[in-house]
């Protein structure tokens, strides 16, 4: 079985217009297709660089505000700089685009214009035809680049069925530790904000900490049998930073919030000058143990304070292992409550674990600072 197409979608800087790239990524994911999905209002710098360490095949653009003909070039020029000339270019915005500006942008390397009428199947097709096949390893790539490359080969050594990574992706220590890298697990149901508190962290990080260097493996889901989409860039704002290496990981059919590469590039990644890294699973139910096998230093359980009755604070076994408990979206009704009976169950543990409340989305949260001084104290 051949690897998944792995393509990277955008829309341009000063377009808002991202309903016709939502409903393209869901036809490319029933055609099989993993897509990042970087967003709208996104800079030529923003989408080559997540491009070169999501290590995709192509880019596709959804432009509906002018200025395409540079901008699609611009990516072209840009990737050529990096040395990741090799990622193809291509795109479409309606009736925005005309055959002669598809011309031109053609000649300055885009390799495809798709028009008002083309159906999604057809497109959907032409990216699992004409970009299925992966090229071969870059000589010359450095940095970014050839990791990227490397966590490739390690996902890809899983889709024939094999359960270890390739010679050059060695386990973590028992303790998760490599050299001076630690390692982060964030886990917790879909919704609680999860993304959303990685960024404000790395802002921080960024801010406080400037030289050090942070990676993220952040995982979504795969649809069974077919592709997945890998969203979390497009919420992250403050980790479009090239001291931020952020790669994106589909569950490829394993259970349990993780992908069956994630131990061997996670090894990968703490051998890679990384002074932290984070790893954020799929949301996660009442039975996952994603960290069970000591991938991580510590283990931070994102939560919202709409959990239900108190009785499903028993079933929730996170609970009785993480190390840090963050209860997110503290600005609801029922945050007090929730944060006294979280507390009350915390006691049944009789072990030292934090509580934190936090306001992910408020920028310059106080809650988000208490959390960032216990990752890094």
């Amino acid at each position: 079985m051949a690897s998944p197409v792995r393509i990277l979608t955008a829309v341009p800087i000063c377009d808002g217009h991202d309903s016709a790239i939502n409903t393209i990524n869901l036809e490319f994911i029933r055609h099989g297709i993993e897509v990042v999905y970087l967003g709208f209002h996104r800079y030529v710098g923003d989408i080559v660089r997540a491009a070169i360490q999501e290590d995709v095949v192509a880019i596709g653009i959804s432009s509906y505000n002018g200025g395409h003909v540079e901008f699609f070039a611009d990516v072209v020029r840009q990737l050529k700089k990096k040395g990741a000339d090799d990622i193809t270019v291509f795109g479409g915005g309606g009736g925005t685009i005309t055959h002669d500006d598809a011309r031109e942008m053609k000649r300055k390397g885009v390799d495809q214009i798709f028009f008002a009428g083309t159906s999604l199947t057809d497109m959907a097709e032409y990216v699992r035809k004409n970009y299925g096949k992966r090229s071969k390893a870059r000589a010359k790539s450095k940095d970014d680049l050839a990791l990227a490359r490397k966590l490739t080969e390690i996902e890809d050594s899983f889709v024939q069925g094999r359960k270890r990574p390739t010679p050059n992706a060695q386990r973590p220590t028992p303790n998760g530790k490599i050299r001076n890298t630690k390692v982060i697990g964030f886990t917790g149901p879909g919704g609680a904000g999860k993304t959303t508190l990685i960024d404000e962290l790395v802002l921080r990080f960024l801010e406080r900490k400037p030289k050090m260097r942070i990676a993220i493996l952040s995982h979504d889901p795969s649809v069974i049998g077919e592709g997945a989409l890998l969203g979390d860039r497009a919420t992250m704002i403050n980790s479009q930073d090239d001291r931020v290496f952020m790669r994106s990981m589909a569950t490829r059919g394993q259970a349990g919030g993780l992908s069956p590469a994630t131990e061997g590039c996670l090894a990968l990644l703490a051998r890679s000058g990384f002074d932290y890294v984070i790893i954020e699973t799929v949301g996660t139910g009442q039975e996952a143990l994603p960290f069970r096998n000591k991938l991580v230093d510590q283990t931070v359980l994102v939560m919202n304070p709409d959990y239900g009755a108190r009785l499903q604070l028993q079933k929730i076994v996170m609970l009785d292992v993480a190390d840090i408990v963050v209860v997110n979206k503290t600005d609801l009704e029922r945050a007090k409550a929730a944060l006294s009976e979280i507390e009350q169950r915390l006691t049944q543990n009789k072990r030292k674990q934090e509580i934190v409340a936090t306001v992910a989305k408020r920028h310059r949260d106080p809650g988000v600072d208490e959390l960032f001084e216990l990752i890094t104290r």
